[in-house]
C-alpha cells in the first residue's frame, strides 16, 4: 500500500512540474514574440496591418455605441473610420411621475418634444504619443477627425386622457397647432413608449468633429481593450428641438468617455 501511493504521488509530482514547465515555456515565448515585436517597431516597420473595434461611450449629454476600422501607415500613424449611433439629451429633461393612480403609476418627462438621434460616419487619424516597452504597456494616442452627422428627431409620443376623459390616446407637439394637454401633466397618463413616432421622424444634416486621448492596454496583443477620453461638437443646419420652451441648438459640444474591445493582426 506505501508502495502504491509513494508510485501516485511521483507521478502527481511529474504531471505538477511537466506543467509547470510548459506555462513557464508558454510564458517566456509571449515575451519573446513581445521583444521582436518592439525592436521591429524601433527598426521603423509596421508591427500590425489593421484592427476593428467596438465599444460604448457616455457623453455629458447622452450616451452612444460605435464600431471602428483602423489601418496602420507608420509605426506613429493610423487612419481610422468610424460609425456611431447614439442619442443627446437636454440639461432640463426631467422624469415626472403621473398624478392619477387609477391610471397607473406611469413615468414621462414633462415638457420634451423630441428624441434628438444621431448616425455619424467619420474619419480620421490617429498619432502614436508613446508607451512603456513591456507586454503590459499602456499606449497613449492623440485621434482627431470629423465626418457627415444626421440628426434624427423622433416625436416625443404622450399618452393623454381625450377631452371627456373616457379614453386615452397618443399625441405629439406639433408647433404650428400645438395641443393644451402637453402643458398639462395631470391630463398625461405617461409616455406613449421608444416604439411609437418613428413614423414622424425628421432628418437634419450635419458635420462633425472631434478630438481624443485612447489608453491602449497592451499595445503589443492582438486583442484590443482601450479606453478614450475626448471632445466632441457639431453643427447642423436646422435648429435641434428637444425641451419646450427651450432654444433649438445648431450647434452641440460635448465630452465624452468610451470603453471598446476588438482585434488587430
Amino acid at each position: 500500500m506505501k508502495k502504491i501511493f509513494l508510485i501516485s504521488s511521483f507521478i502527481l509530482f511529474g504531471q505538477a512540474a511537466f506543467t509547470q514547465s510548459k506555462q513557464k515555456t508558454n510564458k517566456q515565448l509571449r515575451q519573446e514574440r513581445i521583444n521582436q515585436l518592439i525592436k521591429k517597431e524601433e527598426e521603423g516597420s509596421i508591427i500590425f496591418n489593421k484592427q476593428w473595434v467596438a465599444g460604448g461611450q457616455l457623453n455629458s449629454d447622452g450616451y452612444g455605441a460605435f464600431g471602428e476600422l483602423m489601418y496602420f501607415k507608420t509605426p506613429k500613424v493610423s487612419y481610422w473610420y468610424r460609425l456611431e449611433l447614439g442619442e443627446h439629451k437636454s440639461n432640463k429633461e426631467e422624469k415626472v411621475l403621473n398624478s392619477d393612480p387609477a391610471v397607473g403609476r406611469n413615468t414621462f418627462i414633462y415638457g420634451k418634444i423630441n428624441n434628438f438621434f444621431y448616425a455619424k460616419l467619420g474619419f480620421g487619424q490617429q498619432y502614436f504619443i508613446g508607451n512603456k516597452g513591456n507586454k503590459n504597456g499602456v499606449a497613449v494616442s492623440l485621434l482627431y477627425g470629423g465626418g457627415l452627422s444626421a440628426g434624427l428627431l423622433k416625436p416625443y409620443v404622450l399618452e393623454v386622457v381625450d377631452v371627456a376623459a373616457t379614453k386615452t390616446e397618443f399625441i405629439t407637439y406639433d408647433p404650428k397647432n400645438p395641443d393644451i394637454r402637453f402643458l398639462y401633466p395631470y391630463l398625461t397618463v405617461g409616455s406613449g413608449g421608444f416604439l411609437k413616432g418613428w413614423d414622424k421622424l425628421q432628418f437634419r444634416p450635419g458635420v462633425y468633429g472631434k478630438v481624443a486621448l485612447r489608453f491602449d492596454y497592451g499595445r503589443y496583443n492582438e486583442t484590443v481593450s482601450a479606453l478614450e477620453a475626448g471632445i466632441n461638437w457639431e453643427i447642423y443646419k436646422y435648429g435641434m428641438p428637444i425641451m419646450l420652451g427651450a432654444k433649438a441648438q445648431q450647434f452641440l459640444f460635448n465630452a465624452y468617455v468610451a470603453v471598446m474591445l476588438g482585434h488587430r493582426r
